[in-house]
């Protein structure tokens, strides 16, 4: 044991000839803990993103006309919700003013108590919130926007809740596949949610909508809760081959009652967080864009009814869920294989991602035919998925004790586009034509480009000096390097598949 005045590092040898023991060769998949976590944490993305996109569809349904009789007879069609333009956007930005405040506080929280229990609560509560959703809104749209301003409060926790979970929890060779597979639940959570609530709206109403999805995010928490641990050495049920696997990955072991401090001086002007923080930006721009419109958009341009519109509108997450999947295994493998650096890796991934979208959402600008404007969108969501195997496990690269903190600082300023974009939008298609949502789609094209240049500019994936400063922290060193030095590339230990 090698100890200094704030680091206490716990180094386990591995077998380095090659020799599976019995223990590593009875290490199955259902086994892995780190699985279960991945598993559960992607439920929890797919209830955040159900939480959050309901309201997208289920105010198409609020605000169409409905047939309404009059006390003489007289039978006129109105909406229950007559909103304008500039009000819808408002409803529907509402809970990113919440989102905003809570990121870099739930950051530092789960640096200082934990990630997983902060990652239960922020859905749990925004759960039971989404129960109250129908009630209020009949009560003053008022209320509505504050109820949806409270729920972001709460869901504005969990991401950077989760890369606190996955500072302890992720093998380094892993945190691409890892962070992209959880990730991904909150596309799988758009592709489910926008069809059902429309079925939901069109059957029961909609709001059903809110309390089916609200069940369902207080289920998920109740699980999570009793099964997910802080880290590893806490968990009862891993085996002992996991366990040694992830510590030496790590390279370190947590300290009892460490403190850590961050560098904030030094965080606000690197160059590497500064990218990572416009790629998130440039990202969530044109997938916030969609997230809240695209129904809206379709109504509007290619006179979709509500449930159709849920449905086609579903397609382009369905898309970036399967992309993630795609580009976090690839992005591992080219990183064990040694073909780019994990500098090189994140930009290719990123700024090819962020290139391609720019060209496909000027071709949905364009586009007056209705499969081809889907096919356009599709592809430019869900390339977004390679994206996000760059910037978003960035974090974990440059300085693992902090990138919860790191992740509540980029998600913060990512934020601003839930936001901005839907009362932008909803300034510029005041008339709802397809040369209005041009525009927007402009906008968002300009903004990935942008994105593009920065992130290739500034990027790095290597642990930054810096975080040497934080004191008595549990942290992960370079992954590349440790796992090559201390033989995890060995066959006998990776165990690093899906």
């Amino acid at each position: 044991m090698k100890k200094n005045k704030h680091y206490s590092y716990s180094y386990i040898p591995l077998n380095t000839e090659g020799e599976k023991t019995k223990e590593q060769s009875s290490w199955r998949f259902w086994q892995k803990r780190r699985l279960l976590v991945a598993l559960l944490a992607f439920f929890g993305f797919f209830n955040c993103y159900a939480l959050r996109v309901n309201l997208s569809v289920a105010v198409v349904a609020m605000t169409e006309p409905v047939e309404t009789e009059l006390e003489n007879g007289t039978i006129i069609y109105v909406p229950e919700f007559d909103w304008s333009s500039q009000t819808k956007g408002l409803v529907l930005s509402s809970f990113f003013y919440g989102y905003l405040v809570t990121q870099l506080p739930g950051g530092w929280l789960a640096a200082k108590i934990g990630g997983n229990r902060v990652f239960a609560i922020g859905i749990g509560a925004t759960s039971l919130l989404t129960l109250f959703t129908p009630p209020l809104a009949h009560t003053s749209t008022a209320l509505l926007i504050a109820v949806r301003i409270v729920e972001g409060l709460f869901e504005g926790v969990t991401y950077p809740c989760i890369h606190a979970v996955w500072s302890r929890w992720a093998p380094a060779s892993e945190r691409a596949r890892l962070a992209t597979f959880a990730f991904s639940g909150s596309y799988a959570g758009t592709v489910v949610s926008m069809p059902l609530c429309s079925l939901l709206a069109h059957y029961t109403g909609w709001p059903g909508i809110f309390y089916v999805f609200g069940i369902l995010g207080l289920v998920w928490t109740t699980i999570w809760w009793l099964v997910v641990k802080e880290s590893p050495e806490k968990d009862p049920h891993i085996t002992a081959a996991e366990l040694k696997y992830i510590q030496e990955s790590r390279g370190t072991q947590t300290v009892e009652g460490a403190q850590l401090r961050h560098p904030w001086c030094a965080m606000l002007t690197s160059p590497p967080v500064w990218a990572i923080v416009v790629a998130h930006f440039s990202e969530n721009w044109g997938f916030y864009t969609l997230l809240t419109f695209l129904p809206t958009f379709m109504k509007d341009v290619f006179k979709f009814e509500t449930s159709s519109a849920g449905w086609v509108s579903a397609l382009p997450y369905l898309a970036m869920a399967l992309v993630l999947q795609v580009a976090g295994h690839l992005s591992d493998w080219l990183l064990r294989r040694g073909t780019f650096s994990r500098t090189n890796i994140r930009k290719i991934f990123n700024c090819g991602a962020f290139l391609s979208q720019t060209i496909f959402m000027v071709a949905a600008a364009y586009s007056s035919n209705v499969v081809a404007c889907v096919v356009f969108l599709t592809i430019a969501v869900g390339l977004g998925g390679f994206a996000w195997s760059g910037f978003s496990v960035n974090h974990l690269d440059i300085a693992p004790p902090h990138a919860s903190v790191l992740m509540g600082l980029s998600n913060t300023v990512a934020t601003l586009p839930g936001i901005i974009s839907p009362p932008l939008a909803g300034a510029i298609v005041t008339d709802r034509t397809a040369e209005q949502w041009r525009i927007v789609f402009f906008i968002s094209s300009a903004i990935y480009l942008v994105g593009a240049i920065i992130y290739g500019w500034l990027c790095s994936a290597e642990r930054q000096p810096w975080v040497a400063e934080c004191e008595g922290a549990s942290f992960s060193t370079d992954g590349a390097s440790v796992t090559t030095a201390r033989g995890i590339d060995n066959k006998a230990m990776d165990h690093t598949e899906m």
